[in-house]
């Protein structure tokens, strides 16, 4: 799989660099991952490997099976079939040492505590071992990455969404962990707040922390991730770089300025165009057109020789696009024959794994 290698800040507290002449472990690799809930199959025969100092976007449409997946990964929910490692051991046994740091969607906080106060009973639970500084200049770092100097004082059940998600990103990282697992971490965060956590997050990966993050923004996983990975009804669909994504999409976006254009007005002049069959979709936008097409070369040539289109531009489908494209129903029934991972994918994932 071609993806970007972070390589670790040896100054970070959380790093430990691989004894010499030996493979560090990966920070998550699951095999045959699989989970019902009565008639339903939640989670079928999905694999995942994260490597370490890499940063992984697990998305998928609503019910997709992230969320469940996410549970087993940290010990949370048992799977009925598969294994995993987190670091090269059990779950439970990397969660509990501070190894890993989790935001969950529905994380449990104490109401009637203050975010201070919040932050000082989780510090005094952590693992000795967990972190070298002590445990007040600790909390001092975690409040100014995750900009809670401000509602200190305030009790948690007055807090908003947004500033509760900032206090689980304190509370992650307050064990320095390796690996962070995070489930829809912005929700409820305003751009800025959005903004300001990203930021937070490239620190981590800079100290060499490992990154798994589930979100339906595409944009954050664009912008952040050196790899996604999508599924649908629980099994995988597809996994690669950012780039290898969209290249899955179907066919170029052309568009174009064209004076006066109508839908209307469009109609006549494809008519007349040699390949019709490779354009699979038009859109008339104000004076702009839309063609999304197989062939956006022979449709370039066309529009500026044969149309009074002006000023094209050739761009590959969106994210946005190909997730909907590989969710879709037709897309996930094909994906039982087979899944849509780039060829690099394969090779790298079988180095990493013999």
């Amino acid at each position: 799989m071609i993806r970007a290698v972070t390589t670790p800040s040896t100054h970070s507290s959380a790093y430990r660099p691989p004894t010499r002449g030996t493979t560090p472990s990966p920070a998550v690799r699951a095999r045959g991952l699989r989970k019902t809930f009565g008639y339903l199959v939640a989670i079928d025969d999905l694999d995942l490997t994260v490597r370490p100092g890499e940063v992984v976007a697990f998305l998928g449409p609503n019910g997709a099976g992230k969320s469940t997946t996410l549970d087993m990964v940290l010990g949370l929910t048992r799977p009925d079939a598969g294994t995993i490692e987190l670091l090269g051991s059990a779950p439970d046994q990397v969660v509990q040492s501070g190894r890993v740091g989790v935001i969950l969607q529905d994380g449990g906080l104490l109401d009637d505590f203050t975010v201070g106060e919040t932050l000082r009973v989780m510090a005094s639970m952590q693992p000795q071992h967990s972190h070298r500084r002590s445990g007040g200049t600790r909390i001092d770092d975690v409040v100014d990455q995750a900009d809670l100097g401000q509602i200190l004082t305030r009790r948690v059940s007055r807090c908003s969404g947004g500033e509760r998600q900032r206090l689980r990103l304190a509370l992650a990282l307050l064990p320095s962990p390796e690996l962070l697992v995070l489930d829809e971490p912005t929700a409820g965060m305003d751009v800025s707040a959005r903004i300001a956590f990203w930021e937070t997050m490239r620190d981590q990966t800079r100290r060499g922390c490992t990154v798994l993050f589930a979100t339906h923004y595409l944009e954050e996983a664009a912008s952040f991730a050196d790899r996604i990975v999508i599924i649908a009804h629980g099994r995988l669909i597809a996994d690669g770089s950012v780039d290898e994504i969209r290249a899955l999409g179907n066919g170029a976006l052309v568009t174009a300025t064209w004076p006066g254009v109508s839908e209307k007005s469009l109609d006549p002049y494809l008519a007349t165009f040699p390949t019709a069959g490779s354009i699979l979709h038009t859109a008339v936008r104000g004076e702009h057109v839309e063609i999304r097409t197989t062939d956006s070369d022979a449709v370039a040539r066309w529009l500026l020789t044969s149309t009074p289109a002006e000023h094209l531009s050739i761009g590959a489908a969106s994210l946005n696009e190909v997730f909907t494209t590989l969710t879709s129903e037709d897309a996930v029934g094909a994906s039982s024959r087979s899944t849509f991972v780039p060829p690099s994918t394969t090779s790298a994932d079988s180095e990493a794994t013999s």
